[in-house]
């Protein structure tokens, strides 16, 4: 292209040195090859100033899209955002996380456990150990652990057969090995906190369990019994987690 600027700028300058000069180079090329030749510089002239100014030659130049969203203005915004991973295409295909790693960053940091006896000493943990008064030559966390056991076993693995009165129910539990143990510390430990909220019950020693009795003179607190069953009368009272923190510290035994 240069070549060809040169060229014509000679042709330009030749016709100040004679109209002779002029003819002789006239002659030498048609007409229309100079037509030719002024209008591919005019082309090529064109698309170097598009290029230059984002234009769109300049989008179906060399550099392609990329060149012309690397520019600024709308398109070079979406391809950063996209390139950023903030909901564009480039964010959700090309890595390997996919929506995935979205729905991680939406969500955070994870809040459960993974398991509820491990959640309960690891709350009872963080209590201990923001409290300056905790004394931790007391401190009992096996104590701790082997009460969610007895807790695990009663409710998942013991036998309760039940059976309704016209003044209450009775609830045989029975079970055995570690379940069997469970049934015989919890049971009659919670007859006691059964009876200072207000209900009438009693527990009575199988050789392979306990018999839980809780009676009533209202109809409607019977048929709130046969709803709850044995496990409903066994979550009664609030006095669970209190406990359990108690055990932690060694002020309370466990049961």
């Amino acid at each position: 292209m240069i070549e060809i600027i040169c060229w014509l700028r000679g042709l330009t300058y030749s016709k100040y040195q004679g109209h002779n000069a002029k003819e002789a180079l006239m002659s030498k090329l048609p007409w229309k090859t100079m037509l030719a030749l002024a209008a591919v510089l005019a082309a090529t002239v064109y698309a170097f100033a598009q290029i230059s100014s984002g234009g769109p030659t300049g989008m179906r130049g060399p550099m392609g899209m990329h060149g012309q969203m690397q520019q600024g203005g709308m398109m070079g915004q979406m391809h950063s955002q996209m390139m950023q991973g903030q909901g564009g295409m480039h964010g959700g295909m090309g890595n390997h996380g996919g929506i995935h790693g979205q729905q991680s960053g939406a969500l955070g940091v994870p809040t459960m456990p993974g398991q509820d006896a491990f959640g309960t000493i690891q709350e009872v943990v963080q209590i201990l150990q923001a409290d300056p008064a905790t004394d931790w030559s007391k401190v009992n966390i096996g104590a701790l652990r082997q009460h969610l056991i007895d807790m695990n076993e009663v409710t998942l693995h013991a036998a309760a057969a039940e059976r309704m009165f016209d003044n209450g129910i009775e609830i045989t539990v029975t079970g055995e090995g570690r379940t069997l143990e469970a049934i015989k510390r919890m049971v009659p430990a919670h007859v006691s906190e059964l009876r200072e909220i207000g209900w009438n019950a009693k527990s009575d020693e199988l050789p392979n369990g306990i018999k839980l009795t809780v009676m009533t003179s209202e109809a409607q607190l019977l048929t709130k019994l046969k709803a709850l069953g044995f496990m409903g009368i066994m979550v009664q009272g609030s006095h669970h987690q209190p406990h359990h923190l108690m055990m932690a510290k060694g002020q309370f035994a466990m049961h």
